[in-house]
């Protein structure tokens, strides 16, 4: 019988993990989860943004972030971002 996992038990899976979100407005980030609550708001460490701009992707070194979870439109665990 296969089992099921509802999709907050698998971001909780993911902390402490690199992950790679995908924002509604096209920018993304890339960091390690550090936490999140019901929301899907969350804290991400060693951040890089990516943003598309004219001229291609430009990348920024953020430090540590808080992303609101009503902006995001995907999450890819163990994902490297758009320049990997």
């Amino acid at each position: 019988m296969a089992s099921t996992i509802l999709p907050l038990e698998l971001v909780d899976r993911c902390i402490g993990s690199p992950i790679w979100v995908l924002m509604k407005n096209e920018r993304e980030f890339t960091g390690t989860l550090m936490g999140f609550d019901d929301y899907v708001n969350m804290v991400l460490k060693d951040v890089k943004e990516y943003a598309v701009t004219p001229e291609g992707i430009t990348e920024t070194d953020l430090g540590q972030t808080l992303l609101n979870g009503n902006n995001i439109a995907m999450l890819i665990p163990g994902g490297k971002g758009p320049k990997a």
